[in-house]
């Protein structure tokens, strides 16, 4: 009896060290299809590169190896379809995938989530912002095409400082560093005389 209790605690703490992905696929015609798994970073070979096929509209995926992941279908049906990032963190991930995809279950999906919805929010106002710039300026009115576009750059900029804020507050994780690497403050230029100067990336001036 206290073997069947061991093998049953055993068992539990190996599953709580995968990544259980549960997928829905929101698109009838993808049903016999292969999905992937394909980490963002590093090799992309058959030896990293996981796939299932999607059945009755749904897919899963285990694994034990931590990493900013890709999910997206065979390159033949990807037409319409939304890849999605995921975290591969332990425990279990609900993610559906459609022309919209979408992710939750753990704590860094759930803020990969939120950030793709911030993402996605901001990319519909600054597009609309974009289109009343250039309508404007094709109509002759240059004065307040330069207004909306100063206020386009601000929406961005705004944009800009909440990813880095989220990528602070996530310090240490790995969607902190995916989204710091995003928008970094500062970078290196190469000048003329072979020097490098650290250059503010937002205002593209030196550092002092």
């Amino acid at each position: 009896m206290m073997t069947a209790v061991a093998v049953v605690l055993l068992g539990s703490c190996t599953d709580k060290k995968e990544c259980r992905i549960h997928g829905t696929v929101g698109i009838e015609q993808l049903n016999g299809k292969r999905i992937f798994l394909v980490p963002l970073y590093g090799p992309q070979t058959a030896e990293y590169v996981d796939s299932v096929e999607v059945k009755d509209g749904k897919f899963e995926f285990t694994t034990d190896t931590v990493m900013i992941a890709k999910l997206l279908m065979d390159y033949h049906y990807r037409m319409g379809v939304e890849q999605l990032l995921v975290v591969t963190e332990p425990g279990d991930l609900e993610v559906v995938i459609d022309s919209v995809s979408s992710g939750h279950g753990t704590p860094q999906n759930d803020s990969l989530q939120s950030w793709k919805e911030l993402t996605q929010r901001h990319n519909r106002e600054l597009a609309v912002v974009n289109r009343d710039a250039r309508m404007l300026a094709a109509h002759g009115d240059t004065a307040e095409a330069a207004r909306v576009s100063t206020r386009a750059r601000t929406l961005h900029q705004t944009y800009k400082d909440e990813t880095r804020r989220r990528a602070a507050t996530m310090e240490g994780t790995l969607i902190g560093d995916f989204l710091k690497g995003l928008y970094p403050l500062t970078y290196q230029k190469k000048m003329p005389d072979g020097s490098i100067v650290t250059m503010n990336a937002d205002t593209h001036e030196p550092v002092n």
